[in-house]
């Protein structure tokens, strides 16, 4: 494969024949690596992550067409931020394969198997990676805050974290000043999800995993016993909710099939239909990257959305803990029980399944 060099996607459109997209969409790309639903990521590469997607391209001969010369994309991520660098960075990327697709997954999916040899440097590393980004940058889907566009501002991320990057995933340890704040929080929050104060209700049948925990935790942590699920009910003392969609359900996830997300509108009746506390629950669409259903009091912006559960405020319901994970449980019993789990849904598929059952009481 020919050098690379990174391109801003604000260029990448004009030379999109000569680019390599990555966790994006870009019209006439040469070549797309990317997990996005319905992405034109040649088949054999395809992974969970569009980083493991880069990785897998790199293992095989011939996989990078001749003609490409750049490589974008269009936000900035820790997922895309490993692909775009690992693409210009090759030779490394492959010595460090294994801990950079961990780095990867901890990014998009917030898993991590604290067992695995790997899993407090890709811990140290992700930590550093967020921990520089809110030193340095705006937040996570805060651009038009700043009323920019993410596509053009995140180009200044890229060029300060390309050239830093390799030196930290060598020797994570020096940058220990950066990463130990949000490391040790998310250690001390593992702890917790590792003792008896923590209880998991599993439902395979539906994906979904409900935890009962003291307060709310950093989604490392949080997330940490969630793999194979594609949602989490966390339910925190003083009668405090939230049910989350996973980012699984909005990409193509290559490693087995998943169920459609189902619009929360009758689940979030019943609640309401029981609830006498101050606060309604709301929901956001299916096609957010990362639905909540809540108890509402101000509309929290998608930076806050994003950010961890004990970065926001989750108000006390008046539903019991049981009552509301009958209530939950019951809800998508019922209309998984009519969908089969699938790989590769469109979203028109998506609004189809959750159309069929609407209606269901």
């Amino acid at each position: 494969m020919s050098e690379l060099s990174f391109l801003p996607f604000a260029q990448a459109r004009r030379r999109a024949a000569e680019t390599v997209v990555v966790d994006s969409l870009l019209p006439g790309a040469s070549l797309t690596l990317a997990h996005w639903r319905g992405a034109p990521t040649p088949v054999a590469l395809c992974d969970d992550t569009s980083a493991g997607s880069v990785l897998r391209a790199l293992r095989q001969t011939g996989a990078i067409p001749a003609a490409a010369r750049y490589v974008t994309a269009n936000h900035f991520d820790i997922d895309g931020f490993i692909g775009v660098w690992s693409l210009l960075n090759p030779e490394q990327a492959r010595q460090h394969e294994e801990l950079l697709h961990l780095v990867a997954t901890l990014g998009d999916f917030r898993e991590l198997d604290w067992s695995h040899p790997l899993a407090t440097t890709a811990l140290k590393l992700a930590c550093w990676l967020n921990a520089k980004e809110q030193e340095l940058f705006y937040p996570p889907f805060g651009a038009p805050v700043l009323r920019r566009r993410e596509d053009e501002a995140s180009a200044e991320k890229f060029a300060w974290f390309l050239p830093a990057f390799g030196a930290v995933l060598e020797n994570p340890n020096a940058e220990a000043a950066t990463w130990a704040p949000a490391y040790e929080r998310v250690e001390q929050a593992f702890v917790v999800v590792q003792s008896p104060q923590t209880q998991l209700h599993r439902y395979p049948e539906i994906g979904l995993l409900v935890v009962h925990t003291l307060e709310p935790l950093p989604y490392y942590a949080l997330f940490g016993p969630t793999a194979g699920y594609d949602m989490v009910l966390s339910c925190y003392a003083g009668q405090r909710y939230e049910f989350e969609y996973k980012y699984t359900t909005w990409i193509d996830l290559e490693s087995r099939p998943t169920r459609p997300r189902l619009p929360l509108h009758a689940l979030a009746a019943s609640l309401n239909a029981a609830e006498t506390a101050p606060h309604r629950w709301t929901f956001e669409a299916v096609t957010d990257t990362g639905p909540l259903l809540r108890l509402a009091g101000k509309t929290l912006s998608k930076v806050q959305r994003y950010a961890d559960p004990d970065q926001r405020p989750i108000h006390a319901s008046t539903i019991s803990p049981e009552a509301v994970e009958q209530e939950v449980v019951q809800f998508f019993r019922q209309r998984y029980a009519h969908i089969e789990p699938l790989k590769d849904w469109t979203w028109e598929q998506i609004r189809a399944a959750g159309a069929a059952v609407a209606t269901l009481a």
